[in-house]
């Protein structure tokens, strides 16, 4: 049996409406935001460097003094002295916590690239293994660095191996065993080298990126559950009020009317009748606090399950270039189930019904049905459905198609957050939540619980019998 947003039965199956198959297949409205890089602290800059100074220092020692090769001591000597006075000048000047802004760390990262194409001038250029050492920076700068910097200093680190590659001191060896590989091996070395530094490069920053706006959807996420736990919270405490001030309330009722009883016509009479009129109207306000579904303790309350779906689509209802329709079916005559009300879950259809009023031809239908173990809720439209492109990856952040606010019916300026946050928050209830194409075309979002999840208990008043026991009490 099934019932419309009228309370009436359907009477005729219009957009793809299902009997009851098994359920299959799955835009907010959250402030712009960037993803932020990770940035850099002044202590792993210099911490870095500290290591490089290590590592030439030692390299330089075996392969002068232990290998018996011919290296200029002092100009390796003194380039790496000038990163280490870097790195005291640095300390002092400076705290090692303080985070690098971005021009900083590049020019920290640039130093770097300058002082390591000066080692490998004097020790061979692009001949020399440890070249491949130019590709580290660049990693560094792509995965920490905006891409303007980080496109900077990769191309600093090519024109190096290319500089590197045409002009430097012969590669330490032996006098009688001079070390010329043919040209066509150094070409090679170069092409390696700078094809490393865009690779790794490449990889690393699309690493940091996607990581970055993992990062930014789920604090927005956890911001959106922190806020719905205050107001939970807040709803609790309501209840609380309710409770308390309900037996002193109907105390001060029955007093009111024996006084009201006993005093001659006048004012005093009247003052009663006032007093009475007051804590009547203070119970239905506290009363209004804890079944009220419009009101802050809105989260514990119950609702039906017409109801939902009925509010999902309030915002859109009366249309004109679309109509928006709720359903509810079931096994039989068996009523629709009563549910707890959660801003969760109302948040969530919300921004798919406005996704597919966005996307619509003429027709969208939200579909909840029901049987002994679960609660399914279907979002539906006549639409051109997801792009495949889209569909792959609708769930994750960053996941649009919106062209543009102009050209939305809801006006809407989709960053791809409306879908991660709607699933996250469903999920949190216990839902499974899929997306799909219908099969005759359009765009599907369902959303199952399992009926324990969600049904409410039986609605029961918080303020029955208080008045009984008020009246026990005073006597």
């Amino acid at each position: 049996m099934a019932f419309t947003d009228s309370g009436t039965a359907d009477p005729e199956p219009g957009l793809d409406r299902p009997g009851r198959p098994a359920a299959q297949g799955w835009d907010a409205l959250w402030p712009q935001g960037v993803p932020r890089r990770g940035r850099l602290r002044i202590r792993t800059l210099t911490g870095l460097r500290w290591i490089a100074v290590a590592g030439q220092t030692i390299t330089v020692c075996v392969v002068g003094f232990a290998m018996n090769l011919p290296l200029p001591f002092a100009a390796c000597f003194a380039l790496i002295a000038l990163s280490a006075w870097l790195n005291v000048l640095v300390g002092l000047a400076s705290s090692g916590q303080r985070l690098a802004t971005d021009n900083e760390a590049a020019a920290h990262i640039g130093f770097d690239i300058l002082q390591l194409t000066g080692m490998l001038f004097l020790t061979g250029g692009i001949l020399n293994p440890f070249s491949l050492l130019l590709i580290a920076p660049t990693v560094l700068a792509a995965s920490t660095l905006p891409a303007r910097h980080t496109v900077v200093l990769c191309l600093l680190a090519i024109i190096a191996c290319i500089v590197l590659a045409v002009h430097a001191m012969p590669l330490p060896a032996p006098e009688a065993a001079p070390f010329a590989p043919p040209l066509i091996n150094q070409i090679g070395g170069v092409v390696a080298r700078v094809l490393g530094i865009v690779f790794c490069a490449g990889y690393a920053w699309q690493a940091a990126q996607e990581a970055a706006r993992m990062e930014l959807a789920l604090d927005t996420a956890h911001t959106v559950l922190a806020r719905e736990q205050r107001l939970s919270a807040l709803g609790g405490l309501a209840a609380a009020a309710a409770h308390e001030l309900g037996t002193p309330l109907a105390t001060m009722t029955i007093v009111a009317k024996e006084m009201a009883r006993s005093a001659p016509p006048g004012p005093f009479r009247e003052d009663a009748e006032l007093l009475m009129s007051q804590a009547q109207r203070c119970r239905d306000i506290l009363r209004q606090l804890t079944r009220t579904p419009d009101t802050t303790d809105a989260v514990h309350e119950q609702m039906s399950l017409l109801q939902m779906v009925q509010e999902a689509i309030e915002p859109h209802a009366n249309r004109p270039d679309v109509r928006v329709e709720a359903v509810v079916s079931g096994a039989g005559d068996e009523p629709p189930p009563q549910i707890w009300r959660l801003a969760e879950v109302l948040h969530a259809l919300t921004a798919f019904v406005e996704n597919a009023v966005d996307f619509a031809k003429s027709e969208i239908l939200v579909t909840a049905r029901f049987d002994d173990r679960h609660i399914v809720v279907d979002v539906r439209d006549d639409g051109p459905g997801f792009a495949p492109d889209v569909l792959v990856k609708l769930g994750e952040p960053y996941v649009t198609s919106r062209p543009g606010a102009e050209s939305m019916r809801s006006g809407h300026v989709g960053m791809g957050l409306g879908f991660f946050i709607a699933k996250t928050l469903l999920e949190r209830t216990g839902a499974t939540v899929d997306f799909r194409n219908g099969r005759r075309g359009g765009a599907v979002i369902t959303a199952r619980w399992r009926r324990e999840a969600i049904e409410a208990r039986p609605e029961h008043d918080p303020f029955s019998g208080l008045e009984d026991q008020a009246r026990s009490a005073t006597v």
